[in-house]
């Protein structure tokens, strides 16, 4: 994960404790040969609110910090991050504390959990009652999304799938600009990655509002509302999206763009946001007139 922005405001004190993303195993071929591979680490990581149990994770382990705080943020069950004075991580109990000013835990916690929901996010993803009765408050604006500037973003994301290369059996997500990258987070799951970058940005008060937010999984309604609490008006996959996702994005005005790959895409909702400015079809004629306007000039000067 990079970040440009040099904090000029308060932050909580941060544990610096990230694990190495992928291990070296053996494994057999189709040979029956012995080979070396790296797979991705897999870890247990219970987030605590001044010593109360929350939830527990599975991550690559990477960003417990971030993911923590990016948890808290995008299930609404702390509002402020000045209401924190520290992030704690301890790998030998697998738990990241997370202490308030206050001491006194999540205001209201037990009416916050009284309802919750279990996701399809991969490695079973959570959504408390409090993240659903907040979504509707929110409404986002139509922002303009150029074809040719998606184009260029896909291309220059490939690189940053640094985990998935070397070892498969992960999901990446990316915070983006227009054509850039700028901050890339990989984890066993998409909604981990998105919390991880959620942080990032609570923690550097990275605005959302001109952003659009890439993943490589499938758009469902719980990666929607990861957005909208992100304040990101644009969701961009390689994979496609739910039925749930899709008719949350309506409600909340979230463009929505799916299975692009290469010069491919599908704007599932917001198609009045983007500028076709490099439709594949128009940019071959082009070509076959241009070649067919050299050929023809050749002719005549033989």
């Amino acid at each position: 994960m990079c970040s440009k922005v040099t904090p000029e405001f308060y932050r909580p004190q941060m544990s610096a404790a990230g694990l190495s993303p992928v291990h070296r195993v053996v494994a057999l071929d189709q040979s029956g040969n012995p080979t070396e591979l790296w797979i991705p680490g897999e870890a247990p990581l219970t987030i605590k609110v001044d010593n109360n149990e929350i939830v527990t994770l599975m991550t690559l382990g990477t960003h417990p910090g971030e993911l923590a705080l990016g948890y808290l943020r995008n299930q609404n069950l702390i509002e402020n991050i000045e209401e924190i004075n520290s992030v704690s991580v301890n790998w030998e109990k697998e738990v990241v504390n997370i202490f308030t000013k206050h001491g006194k835990g999540i205001a209201d916690f037990e009416r916050k959990l009284s309802k919750l929901t279990v996701t399809s996010g991969c490695g079973q993803g959570t959504i408390f009652s409090c993240t659903i009765d907040k979504i509707y408050e929110l409404r986002f604006p139509g922002t303009t999304v150029r074809q040719s500037a998606i184009y260029e973003l896909l291309k220059k994301i490939i690189p940053y799938n640094k985990v998935y290369r070397q070892a498969g059996s992960v999901h990446g997500c990316g915070l983006c600009k227009e054509d850039q990258v700028i901050m890339f987070v990989e984890d066993v799951g998409r909604h981990n990655a998105a919390d991880a970058i959620s942080g990032r940005m609570w923690l550097d008060r990275i605005p959302g509002e001109d952003k659009i937010l890439f993943t490589t999984g499938r758009l469902t309604s719980e990666i929607v509302m990861k957005s909208a609490h992100m304040r990101i008006p644009v969701l961009l996959s390689r994979s496609g999206v739910t039925q749930m996702g899709l008719e949350l994005a309506q409600d909340l005005g979230i463009t929505v763009i799916g299975r692009a790959k290469g010069k491919r895409l599908f704007v599932y909702n917001g198609g009045e946001n983007i500028i076709f400015d490099s439709h594949p079809i128009a940019n071959r004629k082009m070509k076959r007139a241009k070649k067919s306007s050299t050929l023809g000039t050749s002719t005549t000067k033989s």
